[in-house]
């Protein structure tokens, strides 16, 4: 094999100092925390809209099930949506859609009062900047003494 200076073992070398330098810089460690935090979040979010937010909506919507409202595209009637589903039937499950505007308009408020915490928390009101020395008032009392 001519032309090739290096040896299968160097080049693994290479590329695997190549990728240590890759995933050690900051923006890849940095997204792979923003992964790892986002999925945790969303579980977070995900069982506060469907065990705390959405039970008291059924109740006050008197138990409608949003999940179970449909239309049958085929003119028959089916008892539930998976009965219309499993039959073939063509449906519009529109209570899905609604369900999903719903825990999307709950996961929007979740995040944006997430954002308006860590907004408050960083921004830190800017240090005051320090007094002039004596020396300074002192000549600018001088000056403006000079200039009546």
């Amino acid at each position: 094999m001519r032309g090739r200076s290096s040896t299968p073992k160097s080049r693994l070398v290479k590329i695997a100092q190549e990728f240590r330098e890759f995933i050690s810089r900051g923006n890849v460690v940095d997204l792979a925390v923003g992964v790892i935090i986002g999925g945790a979040f969303g579980k977070i979010v995900s069982s506060l809209v469907n065990d705390v937010i959405m039970p008291p909506i059924g109740a006050l919507m008197k138990g409608i099930n949003f999940n179970a409202l449909f239309i049958s595209l085929n003119g028959v009637s089916y008892k539930t949506l998976e009965d219309a589903k499993e039959m073939g039937a063509p449906v519009i499950g529109y209570g899905t859609f609604l369900n999903t505007i719903i825990e999307f308009l709950i996961v929007a408020a979740c995040v944006f009062a997430l954002v308006k915490v860590v907004n408050k928390i960083k921004r830190a009101e800017p240090p005051a900047p320090p007094a002039p020395p004596k020396s300074e008032l002192l000549l600018a009392e001088i000056r403006d003494l000079l200039k009546k």
